[in-house]
This record gives C-alpha cells, sequence and structure tokens, in this order.
C-alpha cells in the first residue's frame, strides 16, 4: 500500500497547480452573486469538529435555510431532530464550522469555512419561528472564506437526474436497521408505521 505522507508527495501527484480560476473564487465575505446560490439552497452539511472527533449534519428548510444578516454573517436557526446535539456540543467547545449548499437542479454547490456561535437569543428566535414555532437555538456563522464548486462531483453522481433515484422501498427502513442493531430492542414495523405522523407533528 503507498501512502502518501507529505505535503510534496500529495503535489507532486495533483499537478500542475490550480488554475487562477479554482483560487480567483475564494472571498472572505459574501458577492451578490454567492448571495443568490445560497438563497436558492434549501439543503446544507453542517461540518465541526470536537474533543471527541468530526462530526457531519443535514440541514434543511424551504422556508428559507439560512438569514443573511450582512456579507459576512449567516444565521441558521437550529430546527427540531433527536436531542443528539453533537453539531452544537462540538461548536460550544471548538468553534470551526464548514458548510457545504446544495441546490436542487444545478451542479454548482457553494462551500463556506468560517465560526460559530450559537444564540439563544429571544428575539432573534421568534423571528426565525415556523408556524408559530421557534427554534431552541440559532448558529451565527461568521465566514473566514466562501466560494462555488464545480460541478463534477454532482454531474458524477447524476444527483438530479431521474434515473438515478433509488426507490426508498429498496433500502432498509430506519426501522429495520434500528431493530436490526439493537437486537429487536428498538424499532420494527412499529416504529415505521408511526413515524410519518410523528415527524408532522414534530417537523418545526
Amino acid at each position: 500500500m503507498a501512502i502518501i505522507d507529505t505535503l510534496d508527495a500529495l503535489e507532486a501527484i495533483y499537478s500542475p497547480a490550480p488554475v487562477a480560476a479554482s483560487t480567483a473564487k475564494v472571498s472572505d465575505r459574501l458577492t451578490s452573486d454567492y448571495r443568490r446560490l445560497i438563497e436558492a439552497s434549501p439543503f446544507l452539511a453542517l461540518a465541526t469538529v470536537g474533543p471527541e472527533g468530526l462530526d457531519c449534519s443535514p440541514r434543511g428548510d424551504a422556508h428559507g435555510l439560512v438569514t443573511i444578516a450582512d456579507e459576512r454573517t449567516l444565521i441558521l436557526p437550529d430546527r427540531r431532530g433527536n436531542n443528539r446535539i453533537d453539531s452544537l456540543r462540538n461548536i460550544v467547545r471548538d468553534p470551526r464550522v464548514a458548510l457545504l449548499f446544495l441546490i436542487p437542479g444545478s451542479g454548482t454547490t457553494f462551500r463556506v469555512n468560517g465560526r460559530a456561535v450559537i444564540s439563544a437569543d429571544a428575539d432573534l428566535l421568534a423571528r426565525l419561528a415556523v408556524d408559530g414555532k421557534a427554534p431552541r437555538t440559532a448558529l451565527i456563522v461568521t465566514i473566514e472564506e466562501c466560494y462555488f464548486q464545480c460541478a463534477r462531483a454532482v454531474m458524477r453522481a447524476g444527483l438530479w437526474s431521474p434515473e438515478a433515484h433509488v426507490d426508498p422501498k429498496s433500502l432498509p427502513s430506519a426501522g429495520a436497521m434500528l431493530a436490526a442493531i439493537t437486537a429487536g430492542e428498538v424499532g420494527g414495523p412499529a416504529y415505521d408505521e408511526a413515524w410519518p405522523t410523528r415527524a408532522a407533528a414534530s417537523m418545526w
């Protein structure tokens, strides 16, 4: 097994150096075009780091995924979830975050690297309410760098192509996976049957 363990060895494989288009796109603030990409996105992956290691968590919201407070500040409400709060635990101890925004139908993705704090300000949370339900906290992300990513990965994946879509019935259900990993103590058919109603009641 050939392990690459120096930067020189790595850069020798990935030569020549990136072209100008790969580096000139990096900005420490949102441009008008970059704002449009964020505003079009209903889904992102949030990466954080803490003493226990790394975490990457999905975030989605058709009502406006993030609020753009200014050219260097994003506000991300923490909508209802499973209360594991892995990402939030990490941010309390290490503010570094990375966001990857996806835009349905577009191959272009958008990346933000920065630092976050967790806000429980009542006025702010009230402004982020959906159906009268405010999030319990919100992330305030200060942008350190942001840039769009070329479409190759999405194109290779065929992500938005109907022909590439997987029939959910061909995959193990949440109830089945829980039952398998807990020897039947958690999950099972009853879990799957109750899930749609439970999700609808706890979406926000």
